[in-house]
Parts: structure tokens; C-alpha cells; sequence
């Protein structure tokens, strides 16, 4: 193992509000020291320890590295036409989710990691060093416990998502469906998975069939996430508190009674602009969230469909446009906001002890995420410890 500081840093982003005037906990003129894959020192450049290696910030920002806690990427196909159709105002009668189901079952295990590691790579790029990534594509055991086993050779945090629709084969036996998420798909699933998840929304999986999903998974040691409220009020999140899910991702249709809830649980709301722009669907509240005292995530939800992209910034810049949240908010949503979507406090912070996972920002501030809106700010990536960009 060996040393690195970086020095000169115009704002470095802890995420640790002692150390600043706001959550982010930004020290002016920094220097940050990474020994092995942990932060071991914070403080000023004048008085940074020697280091085997030095990187020169110039003048730039230091954050966090992303951490993305909601993705779908374990597929194959394309849904071009479908997002074409859409933003053109044409019907489309294509399959959605299904279409992207069919050709999933048809790849093969080499295409399907061949794509994985792309959007992963690609994610990178754009400062992410935490992703969690869920199954939901295959809907037979087999192909659920096989797009599991792929993620895993490349993530810690990887969610069971067997139940993201009723498969096709059991489009009349919605029952039969549920029985086999929470049997024997189940039981081929939990073993490569650490989350349990579903998609609690008409059309998809009912309050009562959602919970035998989750209750059935927790019962096998996965955790819930819940798929909750995106396309119109329902019980997703109040389900989600009740099983003190990690997180309730979407909460796009909200009651005064659901904000009350999260804002008294430790479930954390995630949301996803990715998927209100790609379907020019009502934006999620996220003032109102945040003024209740509810937790905040800011996650891509990359997948074919609703929402094909790998950016966290893009993300971000939707975020404080659109949802009305401040720069400083939405940073820390996509950071923290994501570590506690996962459980986690080795990541989303840079603080002694935590993983060294940072991004070098070409700009002297975390703001110009959304004040340069499109333009490809990382600069540089560290992730463990090992520069990866």
C-alpha cells in the first residue's frame, strides 16, 4: 500500500457537518490523504503529512464519489424505438419491460457481463464508485439467479428484483407468479443478493403481494427496497416504513400522510429524475420531501426503458432545475443521501476511516454540476484508494 495526498484543493466536500458551515462540511484549500483504500487525514494544504504520492488539485473541487443506489443493468436489447415513439407523440404497442425481458432470456451470459461492465465503466467516467444494480429482466429463476451472479462479480450491492413484473408465461396467474418469486426463484436468488426488491404499482404487484415478497425475502436475510408511488398513489411507501425498507425509490405521488411517514422512519426516499425526464412525467417534490425532514436520495435508475442513463450529474442538474432542490442538497443526496439508501457509512463521505472514494471536479466547485449542465466535469476518480480515471 501506498500514500496519496492531494493538495491545493479549492473546496474539498467531507459530507461531515462539523467540519463546515452546512452538510457538506466543505474545508477551503484542502488537502485530502488516502493511505491504502481509507481516508486517513483532512485538513489544510499548509499542513498536509508527507505522502509517497502528491496530486496537484490546482485550484479544483473534491467530492465524494457518487454512489448510485438504484439501477437496472444486467439486460440486452434496445428500446430505442420506444423512447422515439414516445418523445415523438406516436403510439407504440412494443412490450416495454417485456421486450427487454425476451431479449434478455436470449443473450447469453458473455453479452449480458459484456454490457454490464460498459454502463459500469461508463458510470465511472461520470464520477460513480458505488452502484447497486437489481435482476428483474430474466423472471425465471434461472435467468434472475444468473443476472444476480454477473452482479455480483462486480458490486457489493446487488437486489433481487424478481418481482418487477408478473412474467409473461404467468400473465394469468398473477398468484402462481408470486409463488414462484418467493419459492423457488427465491431460493436461487438470495444467495448471490444482499436486497430484496419490487415494484409495488397497478399494473405490476399489489400492497398484499408486495409484502409476501418482501417478508418472504427477509426471511431468506435480503432487505427490502420498495419500487413505491412512482406512477400514482398507493401503498409502497407506507409498506416500505412498515418493513423498514432502506429505501422507498420514486415517491413521485405522495400523500401528506406517506411524507409524514418517511420523515418518521429511517427509510430513505430515492428519486429518480432520470425516469420524469424520459417519460415527461410529473417531477417528484423533493422540496417538500426535504422540509419534512425526510432523507434524500439521487439515483440514475438506469435501464433500457425509462430511464437510459448512467449520469449522476445529469441527475443532479434535473434535480436543483426541477425538483427544487439547491445545489448543496443534491450533491449531498447523490453522495450521503445514496450511502444511506444502502446502509452504509464507509462511503459518501470524506472523513478518516472512510473508503477513498473521490472525484477530482474540473470546475472550483461542486455547483457547477448543475451550473454547467451537460459538461464533462470529472476530472479524476479515485475509488479504493486506486486512481480509476
Amino acid at each position: 500500500m501506498s500514500s496519496t495526498a492531494i493538495v491545493n484543493i479549492a473546496t474539498l466536500v467531507t459530507n461531515d457537518p462539523s467540519l463546515g458551515d452546512s452538510p457538506l462540511g466543505p474545508v477551503r484549500d484542502a488537502a485530502v490523504v488516502m493511505d491504502g483504500d481509507r481516508i486517513v487525514w483532512i485538513g489544510a494544504t499548509s499542513k498536509a503529512p508527507a505522502t509517497d504520492n502528491r496530486v496537484d488539485a490546482e485550484g479544483r473541487a473534491v467530492i465524494p464519489g457518487f454512489v448510485d443506489s438504484h439501477s437496472h443493468l444486467v439486460f440486452a436489447g434496445d428500446r430505442t424505438e420506444e423512447f422515439n415513439a414516445r418523445m415523438s407523440g406516436r403510439p407504440y404497442s412494443a412490450g416495454g419491460i417485456r421486450t427487454t425481458v425476451a431479449a434478455t432470456r436470449a443473450a447469453s451470459d458473455a453479452e449480458l457481463e459484456a454490457n454490464l461492465t460498459r454502463l459500469l465503466t461508463e458510470a465511472l467516467r461520470q464520477g460513480t464508485t458505488t452502484l447497486e444494480t437489481k435482476s428483474g429482466y430474466g423472471l425465471t429463476a434461472e435467468d434472475e439467479a444468473r443476472a444476480l451472479r454477473l452482479a455480483a462479480r462486480h458490486t457489493d450491492e446487488v437486489t433481487y428484483l424478481g418481482a418487477h413484473i408478473v412474467a409473461p408465461e404467468y400473465a394469468d396467474d398473477p398468484a402462481g407468479y408470486v409463488a414462484l418469486v418467493t419459492g423457488a426463484m427465491l431460493d436461487a436468488c438470495a444467495p448471490h443478493a444482499r436486497w430484496i426488491d419490487v415494484f409495488c404499482e397497478k399494473g405490476a404487484f399489489d400492497g398484499d403481494q408486495a409484502r409476501a415478497i418482501l417478508t418472504a425475502g427477509r426471511a431468506k436475510g435480503l432487505h427490502p427496497r420498495v419500487h413505491a408511488n412512482q406512477l400514482s398513489h398507493g401503498p409502497g411507501v407506507q409498506l416500505a416504513v412498515e418493513l423498514d425498507a432502506a429505501s422507498a425509490d420514486h415517491c413521485t405521488h405522495l400523500t401528506d400522510p406517506d411524507v409524514d411517514a418517511l420523515a418518521g422512519s429511517r427509510t430513505v426516499a430515492t428519486l429518480l429524475p432520470g425516469a420524469e425526464f424520459s417519460t415527461r412525467a410529473e417531477w417528484p417534490d423533493a422540496r417538500r420531501l426535504i422540509d419534512a425532514g425526510v432523507t434524500v436520495a439521487l439515483s440514475t435508475d438506469c435501464n433500457p426503458g425509462s430511464s437510459f442513463t448512467s449520469s449522476v450529474p445529469f441527475c443532479i442538474a434535473l434535480a436543483v432545475r426541477d425538483m427544487g432542490m439547491t445545489p448543496d442538497e443534491a450533491l449531498w443526496s447523490a453522495t450521503a443521501g445514496g450511502a444511506a439508501a444502502l446502509r452504509r457509512t464507509d462511503i459518501g463521505r470524506l472523513t478518516p476511516g472512510a473508503r477513498a472514494d473521490l472525484v477530482l471536479l474540473d470546475a472550483p466547485s461542486h455547483v457547477h454540476l448543475a451550473y454547467r449542465p451537460g459538461v464533462p466535469l470529472v476530472g479524476g476518480v479515485w475509488r479504493r484508494g486506486v486512481r480509476a480515471l
